[in-house]
């Protein structure tokens, strides 16, 4: 139940990206400021905390081992994933975009294959390729008839070319956030703790940010004081508290693809956390009766997604050691 919690806690964390995002895109703030300054301004925070744990040097030595790896899966994993999510801020409200991440859930299914979970045999512990998990993958599908609902609500109000430039940024940055996670894990084997590897690809992903920042002051300018506060709360409160959280949690259950499933589910409760930002901080209309049964459908698909997952993972375990 912990990772769970902690998956939980992160999402409410994370939550404040979508709210503060659409908020400084109401105000005319550009998307491009919105994500390099919070990387910018996340590092002081995660070499402080780093530092205070002396834990700096050996997260020097690690990067340095594979300098490529860590170059490559940190913009996979925090650029692929925080530009588009930024960027799709411009064309739909902060709810809607938190209900279109939830399809991470299925994504973060199909990339199973790509890895390998540690089981255990006779002979001892083995890898094994992991498999794609059916019937957590079906309970997905509940969530994804629940964005579907919420999405052909908006088409009314939309464009076509608005729903496609806030819909499929997010569908890239649900299939790089896990796929660059998974594979730092990977590349760090357990050496790093999250607070490291949370440093290690902020800073790794530096380039990026810094690129990004010198093409926003020749095209939109330099941001607003406005901005610049509010990116700085999304710093704090997603890019070091919910990611340290997250991280955490999926930490912790590593070594089994149905239970890293079952955490990255957890984030189904950015939806109801960001609707309740935007009715309560930018005073925004609440969702139609449609919309409301396309929630209904993301939140009960998280939890039979979490039930599943942790079920065939305690199947799966006794079976083996048996």
């Amino acid at each position: 139940m912990k990772p769970i919690f902690l998956g939980i806690c992160a999402a409410f964390f994370f939550a404040f990206t979508f709210v503060l995002n659409r908020a400084m895109e109401q105000e005319g703030g550009s998307w491009i400021w919105s994500a390099s300054l919070r990387y910018i301004f996340m590092i002081p925070f995660l070499f402080l905390i780093v530092a205070a744990r002396k834990n700096l040097k050996p997260l020097w030595l690690e990067m340095k081992k594979k300098p490529g790896a860590w170059l490559l899966w940190s913009f996979v994993g925090f650029g692929l994933f925080y530009g588009p999510i930024c960027f799709s801020a411009a064309y739909a409200p902060g709810w809607l975009i938190a209900a279109t991440w939830q399809i991470t859930i299925i994504s973060g299914s199909l990339l199973a294959p790509l890895f390998y979970e540690t089981t255990t045999s006779a002979s001892g512990p083995i890898k094994v390729r992991g498999a794609i998990p059916v019937k957590g993958l079906a309970m997905s599908m509940i969530i994804l008839l629940g964005i579907i609902f919420m999405q052909v609500e908006q088409a009314g109000h939309l464009s076509h070319m608005e729903i496609f430039l806030g819909v499929f940024p997010v569908i890239i940055a649900s299939f790089a956030y896990p796929l660059g996670n998974r594979k730092m894990m990977d590349v760090c084997g357990g050496r790093l703790d999250v607070f490291q590897r949370v440093l290690g690809m902020t800073l790794a992903s530096l380039p990026l940010w810094l690129l990004l920042a010198i093409y926003g002051v020749m095209s939109a300018g330099f941001p607003t004081v406005s901005q610049t506060i509010q990116t700085s709360i999304v710093a704090i409160s997603s890019g070091v508290i919910a990611t340290v959280l997250f991280f955490q949690a999926t930490d912790l259950v590593r070594g089994s693809m149905q239970k890293l499933a079952a955490v990255e589910a957890t984030q189904s409760m950015e939806v109801l956390f960001a609707l309740v930002g935007e009715v309560t901080v930018l005073q925004a209309s609440l969702p139609s009766v449609f919309s409301w049964c396309g929630i209904v459908f993301v939140m009960g698909g998280m939890v039979l997604h979490s039930y599943v997952s942790q079920k065939k993972g305690m199947l799966g375990g006794r079976k083996v050691s048996a």
